[in-house]
């Protein structure tokens, strides 16, 4: 079965992604055509790039370079939920992804996002990283607004409409990531 993980890429204290990713899990476990797990990056303490050698060589150093490869490496794509800061993504989310190359390449990515403009803008420059790192992002975004989907700024209440997204959303990233899975498998040994 398909494995997506849900990276909650905020780790700031009261932050507002720990009920969206909850939200976006509980809708996600119903399904029954893929398995989802949240990866918390506050359980993955990642230093600012920390490597002597550039992650696409694959030949981390560090213990914890190792350990989020392989948290990595055991999904077949993601959905990343992330607030947007100053009109851009969380550094902790960059970093999180600048670590390594291989294991998120030929994976699938989808994006639920949030702030005062349904943080849009640090989705756009998440795509293009993305992109860099061989990683499919799906059409289908979920965008929150702070004024309108969450209660005083800081309780999560989304709008119904957001189900249907959140759902159509789902279906890319799993239809992409197990369209991918052929591109992650490993050569058969000829040649």
């Amino acid at each position: 079965m398909v494995r997506i993980g849900i990276i909650l890429g905020s780790t700031r204290p009261q932050r507002n992604g720990e009920a969206v990713a909850q939200w976006v899990l509980t809708h996600a476990a119903h399904r029954d055509d893929a398995h989802f797990e949240l990866l918390d990056l506050r359980e993955h303490d990642l230093p600012h790039l920390d490597e002597p050698v550039p992650p696409s060589a694959g030949r981390y150093q560090h213990e914890h370079t190792r350990r989020w490869a392989a948290t990595i490496d055991g999904f077949d794509g993601f959905v990343v939920v992330t607030p947007e800061y100053n009109h851009g993504a969380p550094g902790v989310l960059k970093n999180a992804f600048d670590h390594l190359y291989a294991e998120w390449n030929n994976k699938a990515v989808a994006f639920v996002s949030y702030g005062s403009a349904g943080g849009v803008r640090a989705v756009e420059q998440l795509r293009q990283v993305a992109g860099e790192l061989q990683l499919a992002d799906v059409r289908q975004q979920v965008a929150l607004s702070l004024r309108t989907d969450f209660e005083h700024y800081s309780t999560f209440a989304p709008a119904e409409h957001h189900l249907r997204a959140l759902s159509t959303m789902l279906d890319q990233v799993i239809a992409w990531s197990t369209a991918l899975a052929p591109l992650r498998a490993p050569a058969d040994g000829a040649g």
